[in-house]
């Protein structure tokens, strides 16, 4: 399996996401996966399957030390005591001892993030978490979260695909050493019809899917995490990992970032980095 090497986690490259799974469908489904040879899992408080997520873990024949299970703390929990309460309500949820990785599920301006980062610091070294980092952290944020952390960020979870431009985010997390995890990462279906992808897709008797997951992996420092109920659509994005693309293909690819065009952007959601690079 493919990693990516972020500070000290090693970090399963392709992920199953269960965002909009039930509990139920997120048991059988992270099952499937894992028999098929995933082996990181992600899910989040506000996802509410993550008992779900836990069963299938347990429920699979891959031993629980080789799964990589990343969860979510929702912005009202960011209080540190309030915090540390959701860390051990997702553990109990999960069944684990541990959370490979807890992330921040979005910013929360009410909170400093000091305070916050220092929660997540105490549960790790209580042994509860082994990692953590934030999500849908624009690139000052990401600054500002690096700057007060205790330990190294291992990822900023974002929204990434063909058709975001997320330079901006890519560089700060490269400039940290720091993972980026796209959610999202086939623009909810839209990059299956898109003509380039099409045409990349038929050199390679690919889906075009899974060339949008095979761009994203390219580069060693990029995790992405899709999420399908289908098992045929889970079976489809694992085999991504097999697709290689010729530096003319990404190039290609990489063009159309300039259409920016994001699907998650809720009304809470920070002022984001606008396209380009610094």
């Amino acid at each position: 399996m493919q990693t990516v090497h972020s500070h000290d986690a090693r970090i399963p490259a392709l992920g199953f996401g269960t965002f909009e799974l039930s509990p139920d469908a997120a048991r059988d489904r992270v099952a499937e996966a894992l028999d098929l040879g995933y082996r990181h899992v992600d899910t989040a408080r506000a996802y509410r399957n993550e008992s779900g997520v836990g069963e299938g873990v347990r429920k699979s024949a891959v031993p629980r030390d080789q799964v990589f299970v990343t969860s979510k703390v929702w912005q009202d929990d960011f209080r540190p005591a309030d915090l540390a309460k959701a860390v051990r309500a997702s553990l109990k949820d999960t069944g684990p001892d541990y959370l490979d990785l807890m992330l921040l599920h979005w910013p929360n301006p009410d909170v400093p993030i000091a305070d916050s980062l220092g929660a997540l610091e105490e549960a790790r070294r209580e042994g509860l978490i082994r990692h953590y980092g934030v999500s849908n952290f624009t690139s000052a944020l990401f600054e500002e979260a690096v700057a007060a952390s205790p330990s190294p960020l291992v990822t900023n979870q974002v929204e990434c695909h063909p058709l975001i431009d997320q330079t901006r985010v890519r560089e700060a997390a490269r400039r940290h050493g720091t993972a980026l995890t796209a959610y999202c990462p086939l623009a909810q279906g839209r990059v299956v019809d898109e003509p380039e992808l099409v045409r990349i897709a038929a050199e390679h008797h690919a889906t075009p899917a899974q060339v949008a997951l095979a761009w994203l992996l390219a580069d060693g420092e990029t995790v992405a995490i899709p999420r399908s109920s289908k098992p045929h659509r889970i079976r489809e994005n694992q085999e991504a990992l097999a697709v290689r693309l010729s530096d003319e293909e990404r190039a290609a690819i990489d063009a159309l970032r300039s259409r920016h065009e994001r699907v998650i952007d809720p009304s809470f959601a920070p002022d984001w980095d606008p396209p380009g690079g610094d």
